[in-house]
């Protein structure tokens, strides 16, 4: 908690200001997580300071909200034009990520719970930079490190709006973001390195070498290539549906059960069986086998 308010400090993020009736003060909550390896060992512990922003009204609080994510085609074709080429690729990971970037609307939070300033306990924290929780929060970040990407010479593609090019004489790089996750490849190893400098100088970037865990996904070199695999990601997932433990089966369902639209009630909790659902077109990025195979088992793993 003291790491996150010295990076809050560092930046800065907010001033105190005393507190008018008009003001649409939203609170704020600490969110403590364990993240771990993609062999499931302990990483670090995080605390962060979310906003509250379910309590943010529209048009005064925020405006614009949505902010686009690379898309999973992009991520295969990037890396198959990388490993084709024996380009090297460099994951690259943002610190505090949302703090980075600036707020155009008058955003007032409450002072963090347990360190309330004894001097001013009545005041009131103006944002001047964004915070996790925010609805325009993913929105502001992307645009200050689009706008820095634009300004190496990177182009931005037409296809997805997360893909950056850059292409002068003989030298090609791609940059992909997803969120505070990058990855640069390109054919200059120079003209990456100091990619990877000018994006330290502007932003608080932790190289983390070549890809090795990207969104869930393990990267494994190999002699003849990257072998990419969901291990972690399939466990997770059958942890989390409590299936950790159940056998193979030929079909999803007993063949021997006549359905109709009337025949049982309807999902009272629909969410869990959309949540499913979309956990299994993800893994799907390296096992498209899924989608077209009616045996779905354990030999996923």
């Amino acid at each position: 908690m003291l790491d996150e308010l010295a990076a809050l400090d560092r930046n800065p993020t907010w001033i105190l200001v005393p507190r008018e009736p008009d003001y649409n003060v939203v609170g704020c909550k600490w969110v403590f997580r364990v993240k771990r390896n993609s062999n499931g060992s302990v990483s670090r512990y995080k605390a962060r300071l979310v906003v509250k922003g379910f309590k943010q009204r529209p048009d005064i609080d925020f405006h614009e909200t949505f902010s686009p994510v690379v898309k999973t085609s992009t991520i295969c074709i990037v890396l198959t034009i990388a490993i084709s080429n024996g380009w090297m690729i460099n994951q690259l990971d943002v610190n505090n990520t949302f703090l980075h970037s600036f707020l155009s609307e008058d955003v007032f939070m409450a002072q963090p719970p347990g360190f309330i300033d004894p001097a001013r306990p009545n005041h009131v924290c103006k944002l001047v930079k964004s915070l996790y929780g925010l609805k325009q929060a993913p929105r502001a970040w992307f645009n200050e490190l689009k706008n820095f990407i634009l300004s190496l010479g990177f182009m931005n593609s037409r296809s997805d709006a997360s893909l950056f090019v850059y292409s002068s004489k003989d030298t090609i790089a791609y940059i992909l973001v997803y969120v505070d996750d990058l990855l640069i490849t390109g054919n200059s190893n120079q003209f990456v390195e100091y990619i990877i400098r000018a994006l330290s100088n502007n932003v608080f970037v932790k190289d983390l070498g070549a890809i090795s865990y990207f969104l869930g996904i393990e990267a494994i070199h190999c002699h003849n290539g990257l072998f990419l695999s969901q291990h972690k990601y399939v466990r997770d997932l059958l942890d989390k549906f409590d299936t950790a433990g159940a056998k193979e089966a030929t079909t999803p369902l007993s063949t021997f059960v006549s359905l109709s639209y009337s025949s049982s009630q309807p999902l009272q909790e629909s969410k869990l069986y959309r949540s499913l659902i979309g956990g299994l077109q993800y893994l799907s990025l390296t096992r498209p086998d899924i989608g077209n195979h009616k045996k779905i088992s354990s030999e996923m793993l």
